[in-house]
């Protein structure tokens, strides 16, 4: 199973590079850091009831990409990714996508409408789960906060909170433009679980994304790299820039060593 996951990661991120590339649009940094778990999640974690909110929405490609893997979305569609009459833009749309339950990108709005959701469905009865993936710097808004207040609050088990957590925004470093260190604490003090696991891990990925407690919603912190793998790796420009020709073949190359190995 986990070699098919690293053909599949592969196989993804290729399409991902390709897609920045053709289309000549930045954000790329924040879809390498997440695309790890994203594949995991959609592959080998999510059963077909489960649902799943990108609220940090500028990593949509990576989003595109994996439904892409899963046959959801076709080569000719992915191939109109940003460009004008699209049903793919820049953030993700509910409006032209099943798969897609909330448009997000307005950052700090993912954590409330998937407690929201979780709390729908707990009401029903429903043994779906409910799968968030937010940034980091999208926490040091207070709507997100309140989120989590109120998913403790309602024993929310059915939802898993994943942070994004490369360190980087779209300024600077998170600890320069608003520090708030300690997260693990802090989050665990409002009555969430919190585990904490390397993101760009295969099977650290399974582990965590399995996790689940009895009683309370879950946040997993995930330790990633803005641009993992890419000529900007960790690098505040990997936020905003596209690729050329020249970083695309480097990137290709650098997954094809890492494929090799």
């Amino acid at each position: 199973m986990n070699n098919l996951l690293q053909e599949t990661l592969v196989r993804v991120k290729s399409k991902l590079l390709e897609l920045h590339y053709l289309t000549n649009t930045g954000h790329i940094g924040g879809n390498f850091s997440c695309i790890d778990a994203l594949v995991v999640l959609h592959h080998h974690t999510m059963q077909e009831d489960d649902k799943f909110i990108l609220s940090k929405g500028h990593s949509a490609a990576a989003l595109y990409t994996t439904l892409w893997s899963l046959g959801k979305i076709s080569d000719e569609d992915l191939s109109t990714f940003s460009k004008n009459g699209t049903r793919l833009g820049g953030h993700p749309s509910d409006l032209s996508l099943s798969d897609v339950i909330f448009s997000t990108g307005s950052l700090g709005h993912g954590p409330s409408l998937a407690s929201g959701l979780a709390y729908g469905l707990k009401v029903k009865k429903s043994e779906s789960r409910v799968f968030c993936v937010c940034s980091d710097g999208e926490w040091q808004e207070g709507s997100c906060w309140e989120a989590l207040i109120f998913s403790a609050h309602q024993r929310l088990n059915n939802l898993t909170i994943i942070i994004d957590l490369n360190k980087l925004q779209g300024f600077g470093s998170t600890s320069e433009v608003a520090s708030f260190e300690e997260l693990q604490y802090k989050m665990e003090s409002f009555g969430a679980r919190v585990e904490r696991f390397n993101g760009h891990d295969i099977e650290s990925l399974i582990r965590g994304l399995s996790v689940q407690d009895s009683e309370k919603p879950m946040v997993l912190l995930l330790d990633t790299v803005k641009g993992n793998g890419l000529h900007f790796e960790g690098k505040l420009e990997s936020h905003y820039l596209p690729i050329n020709e020249e970083q695309y073949q480097d990137a290709l190359s650098r997954l094809s060593v890492k494929e090799a190995k």
